[in-house]
């Protein structure tokens, strides 16, 4: 049965205002995604698509390489579409650090997310003649595609940077018997994106995720969608030579030098680490790249990130997601 389509509220353009040192930490973080173009914003998408598309209006404040004097307002149309192959060489760039520097079957991995019309959101600037993907959402159960290389070796790697004895046992059952429970949560984008666009992007995934377990064709297909827990690997931006009592426990807290001891890089990834089962963090040979700007970052490494997060927080993540955005 087809979903019937229900109206958001269209989200009015407000300007976003960043410090100097978000500025900075947006700017260094993407400077390998994106060249020097006019960052846009996107639309919410509703509860179902419409020929797989989905569009929004906001904008966007920022500092133009090209004129490092501009501080101003880019108006700017994201829209949401369906994963597609011709996809392909944008997602692959946008996924190219996504195991830090390790050689696997990236385009295997891509493969996956962009066969998923199902479950899956990229987000593209309308109109851009380049149709570039900015984002990459989706949810792949590591059970159902355990024998794809890409999975196999993702798991490899988790397997291999975990160094927290008391959490290892508990990753081989994600990663093995629980697998068919499990949802890798694949998120990656430019991190200059509005951030308003997130809780219509996070909304539109779960969803999807529901309605798969009741629309897909065959119930082996709507069970696979029936996720017990996500994982997500992910970046941080980490404080130097801190006393930490445990990597997996890190949580975001001032040290008595107003440095945060964590700096998340995309600002959801607080939330699916405060609701997190347990995990993890592990060091990452990819650094930033050396630009002046990355001084703001001088005394913080990029480290990665994995965590758990039960199924049943879900709703609470998309009701915190909501209020932060709300709140900023």
């Amino acid at each position: 049965m087809p979903r019937r389509l229900t109206r958001r509220r269209r989200l009015l353009p407000q300007p976003l205002t960043f410090s100097p040192f978000s500025r900075s930490v947006a700017r260094v973080a993407s400077i390998q995604m994106v060249r020097s173009k006019a960052h846009k914003s996107k639309i919410p998408r509703p509860d179902c698509k419409d020929n797989g598309v989905s569009k929004h209006n906001s904008s966007l404040s920022e500092s133009s390489s090209e004129d490092e004097g501009f501080e101003g307002v880019v108006q700017t149309d994201f829209v949401f579409f369906d994963p597609k192959p011709d996809d392909f060489h944008g997602v692959k760039l946008l996924l190219q650090t996504y195991l830090d520097d390790k050689q696997w079957d990236l385009s295997g991995f891509v493969d996956l997310i962009l066969a998923q019309t199902t479950v899956g959101t990229l987000v593209k600037i309308e109109g851009d003649d380049d149709d570039t993907p900015f984002s990459v959402l989706s949810a792949l159960n590591l059970g159902r595609y355990k024998d794809h290389k890409c999975i196999m070796e993702l798991k490899e790697f988790l397997l291999q940077i975990c160094q927290e004895k008391d959490l290892i046992n508990g990753l081989r059952s994600i990663l093995g018997e629980q697998a068919h429970d499990v949802g890798l949560l694949v998120s990656q984008r430019v991190v200059n994106l509005p951030p308003q666009l997130l809780p219509p992007l996070y909304g539109a995934l779960f969803d999807e995720v529901s309605w798969a377990t009741e629309d897909e064709p065959t119930e082996e297909l709507r069970n696979s969608f029936r996720f017990k827990f996500y994982l997500l690997v992910s970046k941080i931006y980490k404080l130097k030579n801190t006393n930490q009592k445990r990597n997996a426990n890190l949580k975001k807290r001032p040290n008595t030098h107003n440095d945060e001891e964590i700096i998340y890089i995309k600002p959801e990834d607080e939330i699916f680490h405060k609701l997190s089962l347990w995990s993890f963090t592990f060091p990452m040979r990819t650094q930033q790249v050396e630009t002046h700007e990355a001084s703001s970052l001088k005394n913080y490494s990029l480290t990665g990130l994995a965590l758990v997060v039960e199924a049943e927080k879900i709703s609470t993540f998309r009701q915190q997601l909501q209020s932060l955005i709300d709140e900023s």
